[in-house]
């Protein structure tokens, strides 16, 4: 069995050290947490205590701590770190393996939200209008975490980032114990600007550690799977733990899973490919992705991904409440987001085979077309169509989109540069999740117009429709032997790196 990657943390101790300030912050909270029990756990009429604020203190300070003890010493680089081990079937798959329970992790975050809201709507008495701010503050966050922490991982690292969204991770763990709205709607804002910031990094790190051949299927299943995953793993734990000790509890189960996170960090390395690059070659400005050659691509995947978060984040949240509303076919949000999770595991694996046997642009242009379809199919036959046909049409509606999202960060992190890879898919992401912001009071507009969802399923598919023809004519296909992208470049570029890390490693 080979052994685990040297140790890339420039400052152990001092990281370390962080990580139990932190943990400490956060056993204080909870601590506090067990001691409402008596009160089933409604800490509303609770007021911020010095010990809270101490332990807040404590959270804070351990987080930058640990955060500097990350970055590279003064007047050097990545180029200064250890040098990763040479690449092995088995280091690939524990890579692989991590890295996918980390997107679990980071998916679990929002998907909480959900399951969270009824509780604090009791406990604080708050109408429907005043919880909504719940999911748009973490939404906001992780648009913001997004772009800053997929800049991040082109100027500290990959592994570094990856590293300091999990500490954020870990410190966020407090939303359980915050007495006030207010509060939970700060450490939310945090928790989101922590999440939005591991999908683009993870999606960049797995791009320049696999072989371009297999990293495709990898990726795609990875995108899906994982969302599925974490929302599973939300609404298990909500089902266990609510009954039990209440909405509160939802966030600090999570920290044992941070803590498992954090130390699983030493099976990951960072990017050889990343500190080849940063060697070779000075630093790239995030203005870099609207300049050519890189506009083009960076339009593209802007397009495509407003496009989902109109539709997802828009249009499909406003779709269970339409449902109900027509008081005939009797499916509730519980069924549809049961559909929607069902739906991924085969959607995402179609779409992995076409992605790698057929064509990256291709493969997004079909499931972005069937989106588009279907929201056709909707605005014809509204919400009086019959049982079968209204649920075979939701169906559609969310494989498409199943697929539209598993596609667009693997594919952004494979058209870009290695030196901006990790600002493209922060930007992608960010883009996307945008939708969260300003898609619901935009459709709830759209509704109040003549012909209602109707009308609203027409409005979403315009966009989607103009992204789906932007891909097919000037989408890049990273695979495609002849084609003059950057994907072929770096894929070459990629090989020979993974090659001469192999050939070291038979020396050796």
């Amino acid at each position: 069995m080979s052994p685990p990657p040297t140790s890339l943390i420039p400052r152990p101790l001092l990281f370390w050290s962080g990580v139990a300030l932190t943990c400490a912050g956060v056993v204080e909270h909870l601590w506090m947490f067990i001691d409402s029990a008596p009160m089933d756990f409604d800490m509303s009429m609770m007021r911020m205590t010095p010990a809270m604020w101490a332990s807040m203190a404590a959270i804070v300070a351990g987080v930058v701590l640990s955060g500097i003890a990350l970055l590279p010493p003064s007047g050097t680089g990545p180029a200064a770190a250890p040098a990763p081990a040479p690449p092995t079937t088995a280091s690939r798959r524990r890579l692989i393996a991590v890295l996918s329970f980390a997107l679990i992790v980071d998916q679990m975050k929002p998907a909480t939200l959900a399951f969270v809201a009824p509780g604090m709507r009791h406990e604080y008495h708050l109408s429907a209008a005043q919880v909504a701010w719940l999911p748009t503050v973490a939404l906001t966050g992780t648009v913001l975490g997004s772009l800053i922490w997929g800049r991040a991982a082109d100027r500290i690292g990959r592994r570094a980032t990856i590293l300091i969204a999990s500490l954020l991770f870990l410190g966020t763990t407090v939303c359980g114990a915050m007495p006030s709205f207010s509060g939970n709607l700060i450490m939310c804002a945090l928790m989101g600007m922590a999440a939005g910031g591991m999908l683009p990094v993870v999606y960049a790190l797995m791009t320049e550690s696999l072989p371009p051949g297999r990293r495709a299927p990898i990726m795609v299943l990875q995108a899906g799977l994982t969302t599925t995953g974490g929302y599973m793993a939300a609404s298990g734990l909500a089902a266990v733990l609510v009954p039990l000790a209440g909405w509160r509890m939802l966030w600090f189960a999570q920290l044992p899973l941070v803590l498992a996170l954090i130390a699983l960090n030493r099976w990951i390395p960072e990017s050889a490919a990343f500190t080849s690059q940063k060697q070779q070659s000075e630093r790239v400005p995030a203005s870099a992705l609207f300049r050519r050659p890189q506009t083009v691509k960076t339009l593209i995947v802007s397009a495509y991904g407003l496009a989902w978060g109109l539709v997802y984040w828009g249009f499909i949240s406003f779709l269970p409440s339409q449902l109900a509303a027509s008081n005939k076919h009797g499916m509730s949000a519980a069924m549809l987001l049961f559909i929607a999770s069902l739906l991924s595991i085969p959607t995402c694996a179609v779409a992995a085979w076409l992605y790698t046997r057929w064509s990256a642009k291709g493969t997004m242009v079909a499931y972005a077309t069937l989106t588009v379809t279907a929201l056709l199919a909707l605005a014809v036959i509204g919400l009086n169509g019959s049982r079968p046909l209204i649920l075979t049409t939701v169906m559609l509606l969310f494989a498409g989109t199943a697929g539209v999202i598993a596609l667009l960060g693997p594919y952004t992190a494979e058209i870009f540069p290695i030196s901006i890879r990790g600002t493209a898919g922060g930007w992608a992401a960010a883009v996307g999740k945008s939708g969260g912001a300003f898609g619901p009071p935009l459709i709830a507009l759209v509704l109040s117009a003549p012909g209602g969802m109707r009308t609203a399923a027409v409005f979403v598919a315009l966009p989607m429709a103009a992204a789906a023809i932007a891909v097919a004519a000037r989408g890049s296909n990273p695979r495609t032997p002849h084609t003059s992208s950057a994907g072929t470049a770096i894929d070459t570029e990629l090989n020979s790196l993974l090659h001469n890390e192999t050939a070291s490693a038979h020396e050796r």
